[in-house]
């Protein structure tokens, strides 16, 4: 489990923390960094993560790091916000963080056009080591921008279908869908009204129903969210329209927004043993890879089970694909000690055994295309699922803007409308929303 605040914070603490990282720009130098690695020396690591066993995952990886490399001593600072690293980024000093870690993907983009983080392409380079071969497709892709790699994949989180056996097996269903046109009868045959409500709710379809927002929705069509000149392609690509659509006609098909709304709002809560998934309330639920723990430990009256979510009819040839997101780790540029800083940063991210321990540790997928084949990972059978997301390559993520996550946030609230039935005309408000999201590029430049 990637702890409560990774999937709390992600899009809005994006948000909210780029008027920090607007002012970050530390004037990253352009000549190599001198200090010598070999020497004796202290270095500091911020993460994010919070969470007891997590805590205790990064001290242990930190652990056999020290002991491969006995003259590198790293300090460690747990529970670290963006907001707190980008204020440490921008100021510099001894108690600085030399390395980052962030849950927040979606500010790749400002880290590296702000040079808050240094370009690790040529620390890569002198290594011998090649991203594209080392990590899956989509983590490749999403720890650069505008071919500045500041970041790269420290762990990550894969998103499939979880659904009820013992209520598949109650509708006639065999086995999980895998186009959309299986997943929306399967919805319905799911679905048992009581009065102006559910007994049983297929599938939460709403873009506020826990998981389901936009972009987990979308990672299954493809789309291109940008055109080669940095244009929103929200208006242009026919996959934003598709995905829209389809899950409109969900909506609808389901019981319409009212009446699915007013029976979320009586639903447990995403991080809590009541979750509807959990209770039963609820038959199929798109999630991380996170979620198959917390299940379990909610102990439900059913059987679960795991697969990848459903993809669009015709693009049926890539079932098993999925959106893929993670944490990712940098260097500062303000760090005095980059050379002993990136030591620290290979080993976390690119040595096998250490993927492996750190992801059996705290239960997030492994970022290296090695680590996700290691026969050292210990997991659950249904878990599998996820690391064969997590290495198909067709998978996606979304990509790196200079102003964050801003331009999700944008496509998520156009959701909120259309689904609502506040938007009518879906072709005018996707131009209506691509020119919102031109305009706030522009501005942050």
């Amino acid at each position: 489990m990637p702890g409560i605040s990774r999937k709390v914070a992600t899009v809005l603490a994006a948000s909210a923390s780029l008027a920090l990282l607007t002012t970050a720009c530390t004037g990253q130098s352009s000549s190599s960094p001198s200090d010598d690695a070999s020497k004796d020396t202290t270095i500091n690591l911020w993460h994010a993560w919070s969470a007891p066993g997590e805590i205790a995952g990064v001290k242990a990886l930190v652990a056999g790091f020290e002991k491969a490399h006995p003259n590198i001593h790293v300090n460690i600072v747990a529970n670290m916000t963006d907001d707190k690293i980008n204020q440490a980024l921008r100021s510099g000093g001894d108690k600085a963080p030399d390395v980052i870690s962030s849950f927040t993907t979606n500010n790749v983009g400002k880290f590296c056009s702000s040079g808050a983080l240094v370009d690790l392409n040529p620390f890569f380079k002198k290594a011998g080591i090649d991203p594209a071969t080392t990590f899956p497709k989509a983590m490749n892709e999403y720890t650069q921008f505008d071919g500045n790699r500041c970041t790269a994949p420290l762990l990550g989180d894969a998103y499939g279908l979880y659904y009820n056996k013992d209520a598949f097996k109650k509708a006639g269903i065999s086995s999980p869908p895998k186009t959309w046109s299986e997943f929306e009868a399967d919805a319905k045959k799911l679905t048992v009204s009581k009065g102006d409500s559910y007994s049983q709710l297929g599938f939460m379809p709403n873009y506020h129903g826990w998981e389901s927002t936009t972009e987990h929705y979308f990672g299954q069509f493809s789309p291109t969210y940008f055109d080669s000149s940095g244009k929103s392609n929200l208006a242009k690509d026919p996959a934003f329209t598709a995905g829209f659509t389809l899950q409109k006609k969900l909506v609808d098909e389901l019981g319409g927004y009212q009446k699915l709304e007013k029976y979320r709002s009586k639903l447990g809560d995403e991080w809590g043993p009541k979750h509807p998934f959990h209770t039963g309330q609820v038959a199929m639920q798109l999630d991380g890879e996170w979620r198959l723990g917390m299940a379990e430990e909610a102990k439900p009256d059913f059987e679960i089970g795991v697969a990848p979510l459903p993809v669009p009819d015709d693009r049926a040839d890539q079932y098993g694909k999925g959106y893929i997101t993670g944490t990712i780790a940098g260097i500062a540029a303000t760090s005095k000690k980059q050379n002993a800083a990136w030591e620290l940063v290979k080993y976390m991210t690119t040595d096998t055994d250490a993927v492996v321990g750190f992801a059996n540790a705290i239960h997030n997928v492994p970022s290296t295309l090695a680590a996700l084949k290691s026969p050292k990972l210990k997991y659950d059978p249904r878990f599998k699922t996820f690391l064969d997301i997590a290495s198909n390559p067709n998978s996606t993520t979304t990509p790196a803007s200079i102003n964050g996550g801003t331009y999700l946030v944008t496509i998520q609230q156009f959701g909120y409308d259309y689904e609502s039935g506040k938007v009518k005309d879906l072709k005018a408000g996707l131009q209506k929303t691509a020119a919102q999201i031109d305009t706030d590029i522009a501005q942050a430049k």
